[in-house]
């Protein structure tokens, strides 16, 4: 890759294994990965190095990942950032990730190669200038795209 970078992706995971793991399949693609460790944590790391897409898992200590995209969506300086849930599905985060105004969701275990495309229609969308009104989702939801968000069989 000529530029050396695709965009800045601020990770934030409570499992430093799940961090390291979207970081190294981000960087391989080109992209600069920073990460933090819960939400609390992205909150301050993204007003320092100012990143053009946040991923977030939802559940994680001091402060989860759906009232860190809402706290993100309630500033002026973050409420157009990309946002995805990258976690395990469930219909409830879903419906709670979309209120909050997440653009878009992964579910665990995920594809590397979802992930990358993920990424890449998020950084699309800061491209376009982001959302006004009724956002568009980059990945899963209200698009019906079957098996990005599978239906756990292991659940009762």
């Amino acid at each position: 890759m000529v530029s050396g970078t695709s965009g800045r992706v601020l990770v934030v995971d409570d499992s430093e294994a799940i961090r390291q793991l979207i970081r190294v399949n981000l960087e391989l693609e080109g992209f600069q990965v920073v990460t933090a460790a819960d939400g609390a944590e992205c909150l301050e790391v993204v007003r320092r190095v100012r990143p053009d897409v946040v991923t977030l898992d939802v559940v994680m200590p001091r402060l989860d990942g759906l009232r860190t995209a809402a706290r993100l969506r309630a500033s002026t300086a973050t409420s157009r950032l990309p946002i995805a849930i990258v976690s395990a599905c469930t219909p409830a985060d879903l419906a709670r990730g979309e209120s909050v105004g997440v653009d878009g969701y992964l579910g665990k275990p995920f594809d590397p190669a979802d992930l990358v495309a993920l990424v890449r229609r998020l950084m699309a969308l800061r491209d376009t200038g982001g959302s006004g009104g009724r956002r568009r989702f980059a990945y899963g939801f209200g698009e019906g795209s079957a098996g990005f968000c599978p239906q756990r069989t292991d659940l009762p």
